[in-house]
């Protein structure tokens, strides 16, 4: 996974981030991102500034466009074998900003609690992603993204065996050049040192799509959706 994540810095605090133009208009902060929302991301297309597409990526020789919630990831095990990730990784790569992320830790049949996932450091990172264009039923073009992830690391492990796949600073700007091979692309797409991220739990108010706000990423005691309080946190 994931399958939520949050943005709450400024437009301002990103552009400076990444090195990129802040956009004019059109931005928000994002406390609980979820697919099928237009959200900000750097396409290897225009490095140079903030787009906005749909989380949720819909390959454009697809005629079934309801998949699209289905491929809101991209397991890093399979780019090279699906042809829905594989010309998408040698032309059509991104960066998603991100300051956090969610996951779900099972602790009954049906019970989950939600975590939030950040730096230690509390910065901006990128997960490493993938876009697509297609045009809709009315011929308009559309652009989605869509998550790489990998196995989890240490620190994810007790929450879930995936995690999205984080790249280093240092790597963002390769990630995004033309010219770079598929086994550097590849050898990037790794677990991120658990060493330098924690995580804690909040409220089950994320699992709700409608719910934002800055509240959302405050912690919370670990209790499920049912009101039932782990025993393991």
């Amino acid at each position: 996974m994931p399958g939520r994540y949050s943005i709450g810095a400024s437009a301002e605090k990103i552009a400076e981030r990444f090195n990129v133009t802040a956009p004019s208009e059109g931005y928000e902060a994002r406390y609980n991102a979820a697919p099928t929302q237009l959200l900000p991301i750097i396409a290897n297309s225009s490095p140079k500034g903030i787009s906005y597409f749909y989380w949720g990526t819909i390959p454009g020789w697809s005629k079934n466009k309801s998949i699209s919630p289905k491929l809101i990831n991209a397991p890093t095990e399979t780019l090279k074998e699906k042809a829905t990730f594989k010309n998408a990784l040698k032309k059509r790569r991104c960066l998603i900003p991100a300051d956090g992320f969610y996951e779900w830790k099972r602790i009954s049949k049906k019970g989950k609690v939600p975590y939030r996932i950040v730096m230690n450091s509390k910065d901006i990172f990128s997960f490493a992603g993938l876009w697509e264009e297609f045009e809709d039923e009315n011929e308009k073009t559309v652009h989605t993204f869509t998550i790489i992830t990998t196995t989890a690391n240490a620190t994810l492990r007790p929450i879930h065996n995936r995690m999205p796949a984080i790249l280093d600073q240092e790597n963002e700007q390769k990630w995004l050049k033309e010219s770079t091979t598929e086994e550097d692309l590849l050898s990037m797409l790794k677990p991120y040192p658990s060493d330098k991220m924690s995580s804690y739990t909040v409220s089950h108010r994320i699992n709700q799509v409608a719910n934002e706000g800055i509240s959302l990423i405050q912690p919370c005691a670990p209790v499920d959706q049912f009101g039932n309080y782990s025993l393991f946190d």
